[in-house]
C-alpha cells in the first residue's frame, strides 16, 4: 500500500498547483492498486473453487458470489471518484444502482435457500 500514500502525496501537490489533474491521478492509482492486488484476488478464487468442489456446492452459487464481490469492489471504487470529484448526488445515485444490481444478480441464491428451507420444514 505504499503505493497509495505515494499517490496521495502527489494528489495533494497536485491540488495546490493543477487541482483539475488530481481527480486523474486518483483514478489511475486506483486502477494501479487493483492490478497489484488481483494475486492475492486470484487466490482467493481459487479457494473458494476447491471449498466448492470438495463440499459439493454448486459452482454457479460460487460464479454469483464473486460477482457480487466484483460488483460491490467496483461500485465502491466509482463511488469514491465521485466524492473526490465533488459529485455526491451522483456519487449516491451508483452506490444505489449498485445495490439493485447485486440484488438482482442474487436472486438464484435466495430462491434456492428459500427452497431448502420449505424442504426443510415438510
Amino acid at each position: 500500500m505504499e503505493f497509495g500514500i505515494i499517490a496521495l502525496i502527489i494528489i495533494i501537490i497536485l491540488k495546490q498547483y493543477k487541482p483539475e489533474f488530481s481527480v486523474y491521478v486518483s483514478i489511475i492509482a486506483g486502477i494501479i492498486i487493483i492490478f497489484l492486488i488481483m494475486d492475492k484476488l486470484y487466490g482467493i478464487i481459487n479457494l473458494l473453487l476447491n471449498i466448492s468442489n470438495k463440499t459439493g456446492t454448486g459452482s454457479e452459487f460460487i460464479g454469483i458470489l464473486l460477482k457480487i464481490t466484483g460488483i460491490a469492489i467496483l461500485t465502491e471504487f466509482a463511488v469514491s471518484i465521485c466524492k473526490d470529484s465533488g459529485e455526491n448526488a451522483i456519487a449516491s445515485k451508483i452506490d444505489l444502482g449498485g445495490k439493485i444490481i447485486i440484488i438482482s444478480i442474487s436472486i438464484p441464491i435466495i430462491t434456492a435457500l428459500l427452497e431448502m428451507l420449505l424442504t426443510m420444514l415438510s
